[in-house]
């Protein structure tokens, strides 16, 4: 951990949510809500690597960021501890130092209570909570080297509104896997907290995604979606992008141990 002299009281508005020149690593980028935040990310002046299982998936993404800005890749899976541990190596041959580490990859599942197959619910914990806890470890040495006191390495987790309250659907593992998240989140965040690196959770509600097209694609399910909501809408890209921003910027560097809903007040109102 590097240490720094500190920051003025206050910093200038143009710089509260800088996120510049930073080293940004985002799994499950190619796709969904990774690729929200990735875009942002790049959008916004970080040098991004993202990570995913498919190469073609990850190529055509790269290719449709790359406008926005510097973009690696590295296909990986990430729900093995040696895959974590390949994926970790890739990164840090990238760049030695990491700022922010986005735990986006992730696996869902559906299926009868009655039904569920193990298979199922050993691919939807093996990578939404081993393949996280794997990666963010193998990476300790690389976010130690990027972070001070006045600006601490971040890990961003990307949970669920499904891991806050039950949801309808009967998507078993996939609803214990982000509650698992949520208290892994808090439980890093305390034992991290003294290297200067802090770890919050993204907690997001519906948004345009592969795992949620079978619900937002039907025009009828929806519209029922989009009743529960406070605010009326499906998440935009943005609206991810600036809370990951946020939490990796000047403006988000004393928050930790956070679980942030970003699904339009959903939550919230019970």
């Amino acid at each position: 951990m590097r240490n720094e002299s500190s920051p003025p009281e206050s910093s200038p508005a143009d710089k509260l949510f800088d996120v510049s020149g930073k080293k940004v690593v985002v799994t499950g980028g190619s796709r969904g809500i990774g690729m929200m935040i990735a875009r942002g990310f790049a959008k916004a002046g970080a040098d991004v690597l993202i990570s995913a299982r498919k190469a073609d998936q990850l190529a055509s993404a790269a290719e449709e960021l790359e406008q926005f800005g510097a973009i690696e890749t590295a296909v990986a899976d990430v729900s093995s501890e040696a895959g974590a541990a390949a994926l970790a190596e890739a990164v840090t041959a990238w760049s030695p130092r990491i700022d922010v580490l986005v735990n986006n990859a992730g696996a869902t599942w559906g299926a009868p209570v009655e039904e569920f197959p193990e298979s199922g619910f050993d691919k939807v914990l093996d990578t939404n909570v081993k393949g996280l806890f794997y990666l963010t470890a193998k990476l300790l040495p690389a976010l130690r080297e990027a972070a001070t006191d006045d600006d601490p390495a971040r890990v961003i987790n990307i949970g669920s509104i499904d891991g806050l309250s039950a949801p309808l659907v009967e998507n078993y593992p996939y609803s214990a896997s982000k509650a698992a998240v949520h208290q892994l989140t808090r439980h890093l965040a305390k034992r991290l907290a003294a290297e200067r690196i802090t770890v919050n959770a993204i907690a997001p509600g519906p948004f345009e995604s592969k795992m949620m097209e079978f619900v937002l694609g039907n025009p009828e399910t929806r519209a029922a979606v989009e009743q529960q909501i406070p605010l009326g809408r499906i998440g935009r890209p943005d609206d991810v992008a600036g809370a990951a921003i946020f939490l990796s910027s000047r403006a988000g560097s004393y928050v930790s141990g956070a679980v942030l809903p970003v699904d339009g007040g959903r939550t919230g109102a019970g």
